[in-house]
């Protein structure tokens, strides 16, 4: 397939692209090269023949249009969005700008460019989401694809919106969509303002590592090479106008998150004392959402899809990474709200 990946410079989107451009596919990556977007993410495959950039904004409608024209992809996997909640406390704006109105104008130009192609049946809108859009869990149960949507913070309100505007275009227009929400994903190139790279860099400078609250928040964690496998397998074989729920099947709260981290640091690079003594309490985020976890049963039991790495498997995987790769971070310690607290709410 010729695949546009919208978002293809950010965490997940550049997984995506690395790992469509291993399988065979060709890609296009979209991006608009904001503060969390790197080229870096996919050096990988930049000198691949199967691999091509375009610097646009998704809100572009003329600049959106040009690249349809130009590449006509076979599918257009739409990752691009702003995706912090933190952020999205101090200043929803370019979230309501980037995850509604440039979703929407993706699928006006998505609609239009199908149509000017004949509507060939085996073009795909895939818009890839968030298990945030359904609220927060108590202390059991869990989120499947058919939960009442319940957003809690204008990042998650943003990203509901969003979907809901891909099915309305299935509905209304007939565009023939797929959707995914997906649970905390961690791994290689995730942007050092996330919990897990902010756990290991500010262990590695020795400075206090944050955890909000009492650390008793619970995420369902995924590792973002999994997530990328998944995407590609709704892409080509999921159900129109379904929507499929990918988790890590690893539930952790953050406190439980943050000693395996330490741990795992303590071995691989050991200091004059447990790195665990950094941890220091926070005051918590507003509308802090206490418990996500995903049943994938519907993507398991149609496309036959699981997660492969275990939440210590991954850890370790994402701990090496980092000191394995410490010129890509220290390259964006110097970019807009690193390193700082954000989304307190003031």
């Amino acid at each position: 397939m010729k695949l546009l990946v919208t978002g293809g410079a950010g965490f997940i989107g550049s997984a995506v692209v690395r790992h469509a451009v291993r399988a065979g596919h060709s890609v296009v990556n979209l991006d608009k090269l904001t503060y969390a977007g790197s080229l870096s993410n996919v050096a990988e495959v930049a000198d691949s023949p199967a691999y091509a950039f375009e610097e646009a904004d998704i809100c572009d409608r003329k600049a959106v249009d040009a690249i349809l024209a130009r590449h006509r992809p076979d599918a257009i996997m739409h990752l691009a969005a702003e995706s912090h909640v933190d952020r999205s406390i101090d200043g929803p704006a370019a979230f309501i700008e980037t995850n509604i109105t440039g979703t929407y104008t993706m699928l006006e130009a998505a609609r239009a460019y199908w149509i000017a192609e004949g509507k060939p049946e085996s073009f795909r809108f895939h818009h890839i989401s968030t298990d945030e859009v359904f609220g927060s869990l108590g202390k059991t149960g869990k989120f499947t694809e058919d939960t009442p949507y319940d957003p809690r913070s204008p990042y998650s309100a943003s990203k509901a919106s969003s979907d809901h505007l891909v099915r309305a275009w299935h509905e209304t227009y007939g565009l023939p969509v797929v959707l995914t929400n997906c649970s905390n994903n961690y791994g290689p190139y995730h942007f050092p303002e996330k919990l897990i790279p902010v756990v290991i860099l500010k262990a590695l400078s020795g400075a206090p590592i944050p955890i909000y609250g009492r650390g008793d928040n619970i995420r369902d964690w995924l590792y973002v090479e999994d997530h990328a496998e998944a995407l590609l397998l709704v892409v080509e074989k999921g159900e129109l106008g379904r929507s499929y729920n990918v988790g890590g099947e690893n539930e952790a709260t953050n406190l439980e998150l943050v000693t395996k981290i330490c741990a795992i640091l303590d071995a691989k690079r050991p200091g004059n004392k447990p790195y665990a003594d950094q941890i220091t309490f926070v005051t918590d985020r507003p509308g802090h959402d206490q418990r996500y976890a995903i049943d994938p049963a519907r993507i398991r039991e149609e496309l036959g899809w699981r997660p492969s790495v275990t939440l210590d498997e991954g850890l370790e995987k994402t701990v090496q990474w980092f000191l394995d790769n410490e010129a890509w971070w220290r390259a964006l310690q110097d970019r807009d709200g690193v390193g700082k607290r954000l989304g307190t709410g003031g």
